[in-house]
């Protein structure tokens, strides 16, 4: 059999062809079942919100004990005498609330993380010259090495905004969601804390980071806080304008003792209404930004196949009586 597969390479790319399909099909069958199976179990699980809730509880956990053990470490070096503290700590502070990290130690644990990669990556990059045969000069080192240390200052800026960017963007895309559900259980007769309570339970896997805003809401206004203070503490956490323009719509209609569901369900017309024109805005930016790749990428295969066949025939007919004119 295998003689008979190497005389002829056609019959050796056969069978490769036959092995590869045969083991697609066994991994796609095998894979086809686990998901039937998960799904079964799914179907059958009787609350699969609180397993989701806790699912998302022990993420929470897990990034606590990293930051713990983040925050051990800072505290280490404060206590050596080196100072961790910015220069702006209410600001980076909100910054860091936005992007999700809510540790009160985390300012001075980015403030770590911007150190580390200021000697670390221009390390990365002189050590291994200064160790090679032919080292680079003293001049190239430097450029080098002042170069990587200010990126080592600007990335966790870069990451940190960047994170933020998204997060507000994934909390803009669930909220007119989280609106109209609040809507219907406000209107079904609960209460603003029972209607939190309810919502951010019932969004834990479509939209978690809605979820956890209002879980952690519902978590102040038990724990005693009053519902202004809990609400713009909302406010500030996520550090998008329209949650906090919601806050505020809250916070005024308990105090003018006006309806919550009106104010409910004219804030969330407004938010699909903004959610509708963003989404007009990105369709109408589609052509300008598809504009760039076609102009760099085809027009100058275009202008090579218009200008080919006069080409052609300079080479051939004008080049040749040019020369002979000669």
């Amino acid at each position: 059999m295998v003689e008979i597969l190497a005389s002829s390479p056609y019959l050796k790319a056969a069978f490769l062809v036959i092995v590869f399909a045969g083991v697609t099909s066994l991994l796609f069958t095998v894979m086809q079942a686990y998901a039937n199976r998960r799904q079964i179990l799914s179907r059958l699980d009787p609350s699969p919100s609180v397993a989701s809730a806790e699912g998302v509880d022990a993420g929470l956990r897990a990034s606590d004990a990293r930051a713990s053990a983040w925050a051990k470490i800072a505290a280490r070096i404060e206590s050596s005498g080196l100072s961790l503290g910015d220069s702006d700590p209410k600001g980076l502070q909100k910054k860091m609330l936005a992007a999700g990290y809510r540790s009160p130690h985390a300012p001075k644990i980015f403030t770590l993380v911007r150190l580390i990669m200021i000697f670390a990556l221009p390390s990365l990059f002189v050590l291994p010259q200064l160790l090679s045969d032919e080292p680079a000069s003293l001049f190239k080192l430097y450029l080098m090495g002042a170069g990587l240390a200010v990126m080592g200052l600007v990335l966790p800026n870069l990451f940190l905004t960047a994170k933020a960017d998204r997060r507000r963007q994934e909390i803009l895309n669930g909220f007119p969601d989280c609106l109209d559900l609040m809507l219907v259980c406000v209107e079904a007769g609960m209460g603003l804390e029972a209607a939190l309570d309810r919502v951010g339970r019932e969004m834990t896997v479509s939209h978690p980071l809605v979820a956890e805003m209002l879980s952690q809401t519902t978590l102040e206004l038990r724990a005693g806080a009053g519902r202004e203070e809990a609400l713009r503490h909302l406010a500030d956490r996520t550090g998008v304008d329209e949650i906090r323009a919601f806050s505020t719509l809250l916070i005024q209609s308990d105090k003018l003792g006006s309806s919550i569901a009106t104010t409910l369900r004219i804030y969330a017309g407004e938010m699909r209404e903004k959610r509708r024109m963003r989404a007009e805005e990105k369709a109408h930016r589609l052509p300008v930004l598809l504009s760039i790749p076609l102009v760099a990428c085809m027009l100058p295969v275009m202008i090579g196949v218009l200008m080919l066949p006069a080409v052609i025939r300079v080479v051939r007919e004008v080049a040749p009586a040019l020369a002979g004119g000669n």
